[in-house]
């Protein structure tokens, strides 16, 4: 028998478990690597913060993804997702997801989009070669909430590089692949127009345009002044895009 304890009792005792929070932290392993943790009701998750969050190798690649990735080439025409593989695949968008909302709380925006892109490039993949399209859907309707997240950290990542218009065009940017990623579903205008993900990033552009005094882009406004008719306005913005153009 090991001498240490079997109990979890010191660890729940001095990290509580607060409902509706996303605590995580970065502690160091016995042999001195980092490793995330992230509490959950009545439990811990230990995470590796390279590779496979679970530290495994499948087929001795970095994740599933690249396997899956390999045996395409290796099956050629032969290859297919079947019931095996597609519990894997759910396991590391499962894996992918813990992590990524544990960067997201520690604010270690880069590393959060990173997965971010790894799951949307997992969500592709399976979509491409899924056994039934019933099973693409399954994974499809959760891409807006990826891309809220991933759109989220790239604009704070920008932000901590003091660049808000970066930002803004990142905002701007996910809330296009959201939308984008609705309408392919069959949403209509009117359900994006009140969408909780598109709602809150549009709050967020809106705050960061008024708190750094950022304006549109002069081609958007021009767009923007032409749809509503301000004619005058428009040929103003035309003469400054083109005066713009002249000293470049």
């Amino acid at each position: 028998m090991s001498d240490w304890p079997q109990h979890l009792d010191h660890l729940f005792n001095e990290w509580p478990y607060e409902f509706g929070d996303v605590a995580a932290r970065k502690v160091q392993g016995h042999d001195g690597r980092d490793v995330l943790q992230l509490r959950m009701d009545m439990g811990v998750l230990q995470l590796e913060v390279t590779g496979r969050p679970d530290g495994g190798r499948p087929g001795g690649c970095d994740n599933y993804l690249e396997y899956l990735k390999g045996l395409l080439v290796t099956e050629g025409d032969e290859f297919e997702l079947d019931d095996t593989r597609c519990i894997e695949i759910d396991r590391e968008f499962v894996q992918f997801y813990h992590r990524r909302i544990a960067w997201l709380s520690l604010g270690d925006f880069d590393r959060a989009a990173a997965d971010a892109d790894h799951s949307l490039a997992l969500m592709d993949f399976s979509s491409i070669h899924a056994p039934h399209a019933e099973w693409a859907e399954m994974h499809e309707q959760y891409r807006p909430f990826v891309l809220f997240h991933r759109t989220q950290a790239t604009a704070l990542a920008a932000l901590e590089l003091l660049d808000p218009a970066s930002a803004v065009e990142e905002i701007e940017e996910g809330c296009k692949l959201i939308a984008d990623s609705y309408r392919s579903q069959g949403a209509e205008e009117d359900e994006l127009a009140e969408d909780e993900f598109l709602v809150r990033l549009g709050e967020m552009k809106t705050s960061l345009e008024e708190q750094y005094d950022i304006e549109p882009p002069l081609a958007k406004q021009l767009a923007e002044a032409i749809a509503r008719e301000q004619y005058e306005l428009a040929a103003e913005l035309r003469d400054r895009i083109n005066r713009h153009g002249a000293r470049r």
